[in-house]
């Protein structure tokens, strides 16, 4: 499949390196040694579709634009926008030309996430009571020296849209709206932490993301009936652990087995690999992104600032 790359940031290079000898074309309108710098220069005979690894407020137009014209499309999470029309207008377009519009999240294809998925489909700790994730980095100055990122819910969206596909990934979609727990900025203009919760879901959920972890962070606890299931650590910022637990009645040290993985990040390959395969059937995952936007916007709403500037 011929693809063409938008965006030649530290994503789009990592998908420009991913996608190897299927990329024909880069677009960029700044960085040096891309092919082009808009995609409307781009001939639509030369590529069946697109990388878009671009500023959130790029998106919408750009996604509107390949769409439109049959091409299939790869966006970099998060898609957002404060008018939800725009989400049902990119979903009906895919839609009318058989074209795969796929925001990607990659931690799906994380080999301890898909574990943890196997352990509670498999009922190994039973019925879930409670699940708390934990993501952060130290990247407080870059976001706030990017000259677009620290705006509007600022960090809210790059990385509650992590921890809310993997919900759903894990447990089904949570109904209802989070409560906004904890948001601050402690060194940005734009929130640098939050704490948000599903109280009242099925299994209670508790997300927290920060830029102000001075080690990257990931970890992920999930307790059950009976055990409980912990993720340390992504591979990326290895090494990474799974650790499975199984509850000792009526109380006690519980048994334990551990995972431990120590190589490269290979969720980027198998995302791609993963893509190409739904551009065979014309499937899409934009129904994520219109409950994500609505859970952002509604989040934007409660703390009196938009999804983006």
């Amino acid at each position: 499949m011929k693809v063409v790359v938008v965006g030649l940031g530290i994503q789009g290079r990592k998908r420009l390196a991913v996608a190897g000898a299927d990329a024909v074309a880069t677009v960029d309108p700044v960085v040096e040694g891309a092919a082009f710098r808009r995609i409307e220069e781009v001939p639509l005979d030369a590529y069946e579709a697109a990388l878009v690894c671009t500023p959130d407020q790029a998106k919408i137009a750009l996604l509107e634009y390949l769409l439109g014209h049959g091409k299939h499309v790869l966006v970099e999470k998060p898609l957002v926008s404060v008018d939800a029309g725009d989400l049902a207008r990119l979903s009906a377009l895919a839609a009318r030309n058989g074209v795969t519009c796929y925001t990607a999240y990659n931690h799906r294809f994380e080999p301890h996430i898909a574990g943890m998925k196997r352990v509670i489909d498999q009922g190994r700790i039973g019925r879930v009571y409670r699940a708390a994730f934990f993501y952060g980095n130290g990247t407080a100055r870059i976001f706030r020296d990017s000259g677009w990122r620290d705006q509007g819910l600022g960090v809210i969206p790059d990385l509650a849209s992590h921890l809310l596909d993997m919900c759903e990934f894990l447990f089904g979609r949570p109904a209802g709206h989070p409560e906004p727990w904890a948001c601050h900025r402690f060194e940005n203009a734009s929130p640098d932490h939050f704490v948000l919760g599903y109280p009242d879901a099925a299994p209670a959920l508790v997300l927290e993301g920060t830029l102000l972890s001075w080690r990257n962070t990931f970890r992920l606890d999930v307790f059950g009936e009976e055990g409980s299931a912990h993720i340390d650590c992504l591979c990326k910022w290895g090494p990474s652990t799974l650790t499975v637990r199984t509850r000792v009645l009526p109380s006690g040290k519980p048994p334990e087995e551990r995972h431990v993985l120590e190589q490269a990040d290979p969720t980027w390959a198998i995302e791609y690999e993963h893509f190409t395969g739904l551009c065979r059937t014309g499937e899409s995952n934009i129904d994520t992104d219109v409950w994500i936007n609505d859970v952002l916007n509604g989040l934007g709403r409660r703390l009196g600032v938009a999804v983006h500037g």
